[in-house]
């Protein structure tokens, strides 16, 4: 009889244990965690104390992190910023799930800082990687304050935010106008490496989030995937547009939006993954640049895209 008592019990503490290692590693802290982050709580502020309502929380990081001027960031604010990202990516379960709460406010505060998160996505620029550890205070540059991360922390961390359609879709606006902003602040007499190196980078930045977006539907089902993507593009789509052309980055934003509208609901999606693309396309028009060497950028870019797009696929 004793026997089968302690067989029970051992059977019993196994299936606790089993439970605790399936369930209990991926409970996710309320607010994910960041009010009781002594870190994260001196940095939001007095409003984020222990058992404080999630969206009390979203409104304290965006207040924190976000200037006065859109991209111009002090040291606390950058400081904030990143104090709040590493505490995300240290605390979380596999896969990251951030509190929907805070998904929105995450992403209207990160696409402040679409200079910064554009490098740490693209993962050419090495002093993002040299500066990215959790110890190392931003940086000073260009008038501004910037941070950096380790780039497979800030995939998740998007990943997760983008549960939200809304929240993919403030991401992938903020880094449009970026591109736009990079791709025609290239010299007119740029060649080679010069003239190819922001179109590319671009073209991995789109891709990333092509394959960040793909996750998340994938991980759904097919009727909640389908309207996952409609709302992306009814956010994308209602983003105001400057047609006027002496604005030549606001030019390129709203020739890719304006083609995103014109495109047949059923083709928005693969027309999407060739964002970069089309937006390099509108670049060289405006250059007058010869058709040749437009074609074999094109060509570039395109392929960047999609490799990035299956390799982020593999990783999610």
């Amino acid at each position: 009889m004793k026997p089968l008592i302690v067989l029970g019990v051992c059977l019993a503490l196994l299936g606790g244990l089993t439970a605790w290692l399936l369930l209990g590693r991926q409970t996710v802290a309320a607010c994910n965690g960041l009010p009781e982050n002594e870190r994260v709580r001196k940095a939001l502020g007095a409003t984020v104390q222990h058992g404080v309502d999630c969206a009390v929380v979203g409104e304290a990081i965006v207040k924190a992190t976000v200037g006065k001027e859109p991209g111009l960031h002090t040291e606390p604010q950058a400081q904030a910023m990143k104090d709040v990202l590493f505490a995300l990516g240290f605390t979380k379960p596999d896969p990251l799930t951030v509190d929907p709460a805070l998904r929105a406010p995450l992403a209207t505060a990160l696409a402040d800082y679409a200079s910064d998160t554009h490098e740490i996505l693209a993962g050419l620029d090495s002093e993002y990687m040299r500066l990215d550890g959790e110890a190392i205070p931003p940086w000073e540059s260009d008038g501004t304050y910037h941070l950096a991360l380790y780039s497979t922390y800030f995939k998740d961390i998007v990943r997760a935010i983008s549960e939200d359609p809304k929240a993919y879709a403030i991401l992938r606006m903020a880094q449009t106008r970026h591109a736009a902003r990079e791709l025609t602040a290239v010299p007119g007499e740029a060649r080679d490496a010069e003239f190819t190196i922001v179109p590319v980078k671009n073209a991995r930045v789109f891709g990333i989030l092509d394959g960040i977006g793909d996750a998340v539907a994938e991980h759904q089902d097919e009727e909640d995937a389908q309207a996952w993507r409609a709302a992306v593009m009814d956010h994308l789509l209602r983003e105001p547009t400057n047609g006027d052309e002496s604005d030549p980055a606001g030019h390129v934003v709203t020739m890719w939006l304006r083609d995103l509208e014109n495109t047949p609901a059923a083709d928005r999606p693969d027309h999407l993954s060739a964002q970069a693309v089309h937006m390099a396309r509108t670049w060289t028009l405006a250059r007058k640049t010869d058709d040749s060497v437009q074609e074999s950028l094109l060509r570039e870019v395109d392929d960047n895209q999609r490799k990035v797009r299956e390799q982020v696929k593999r990783d999610l």
